[in-house]
């Protein structure tokens, strides 16, 4: 706690620094995972494969992939975007195609029979119905990617675990602690930030 309270402005900068990965990450993902989701929902041949994929990159270790992605981009910020999104696709593609699949099929022939097309069937009646669950998956994919942005630190891309690795590195507990209450704090804010946006789009 003393380092918290006695560098309150580097822990608030490295905490927007941590946000920042977080939020390119999950933006990124989300625009990826959309219509994999969708093509998972629309074609089930198509979804076992796609979501064994996904599942294959979820169980590589952390260190692992960043060692790869390393060798191919080099050090910095998108390496450890390019990490949190590969490991968001998962989680986001599952809950998408869940999501859509659990649409009433009356309520699809109810858009056809007013003439709307299979985009607007989407976007006015499937994505609103689905949405609860989805939203559920950002949820869970946001945390984790708090977590895992972490590692960015190992990558130079800085954010909170740039003071786990210090505290590591130079065995001052006092940062560790600091930068894991930091990223404890940031993954609960996030938690009850989307679980009330849950809770209004159900």
């Amino acid at each position: 706690m003393s380092y918290l309270l006695s560098h309150p402005l580097r822990v608030l900068a490295l905490t927007q620094a941590h946000v920042i990965i977080v939020g390119t990450s999950l933006a990124l993902a989300l625009a990826i995972a959309f219509p994999l989701g969708v093509l998972a929902a629309r074609r089930p041949k198509s979804s076992g494969p796609i979501i064994g994929g996904l599942a294959a990159v979820y169980t590589i270790p952390s260190l692992a992939l960043l060692a790869i992605l390393v060798q191919a981009f080099g050090l910095g910020f998108w390496t450890a975007v390019i990490a949190l999104v590969a490991y968001g696709q998962f989680v986001l593609v599952r809950n998408i195609a869940v999501g859509l699949r659990g649409v009433p099929q009356e309520q699809r022939e109810a858009a056809v029979g007013l003439g709307m097309s299979p985009a607007q069937t989407l976007l006015r009646v499937e994505l609103p119905y689905a949405l609860p669950v989805i939203l559920g998956g950002v949820r869970i994919a946001a945390i984790a990617m708090v977590a895992l942005a972490t590692l960015a630190a190992y990558v130079g891309a800085g954010g909170l675990g740039t003071l786990i690795f210090e505290g590591l590195a130079f065995r001052q507990i006092d940062r560790t602690i600091a930068g894991s209450l930091a990223v404890a704090a940031l993954a609960i804010a996030i938690d009850i930030a989307l679980r009330a946006v849950e809770r209004r789009a159900a």
